[in-house]
């Protein structure tokens, strides 16, 4: 089992940044790949990010590429999501999440664990 908490979220104004972190707890935290998706309203949830258990292996939706970096701090057991130069666009509930895959990392059907989310909104 794998905890994990999400904070960071916020208002900000469009061109503006926020860095998301993701708090886990309880199996080794690198023995999971870790993932960020999101959920706009009206709109079904959407990979965003992912690394793979070493750090060493990123992978991004083409929608964040370039302005997202995911990281992760296997000693501290967190997770990082930095944004930069944000768009009204980007304003959805921003949720990590945890696989014992090691693969196609971009599916969420494969991860099992999940955080509640943290609301990011980004004003014109």
């Amino acid at each position: 089992q794998v905890q994990l908490v999400e904070s960071g979220g916020g208002l900000v104004q469009a061109g503006g940044s926020l860095r998301l972190s993701c708090a886990t707890s309880g199996r080794s935290f690198s023995t999971y790949a870790m993932g960020w998706f999101r959920q706009a309203p009206g709109k079904e949830r959407e990979f965003v990010a992912a690394v793979s258990r070493s750090g060493l292996s990123t992978y991004y939706a083409d929608s964040v590429k370039g302005r997202f970096t995911i990281s992760r701090d296997n000693a501290k057991n967190m997770g990082y999501l930095q944004m930069n130069s944000l768009k009204p666009e980007d304003t959805a509930v921003y949720y990590c999440a945890a696989t014992a895959s090691a693969y196609t990392l971009t599916l969420q059907r494969l991860y099992n664990y999940w955080g509640q989310g943290t609301q990011v909104t980004v004003s014109s």
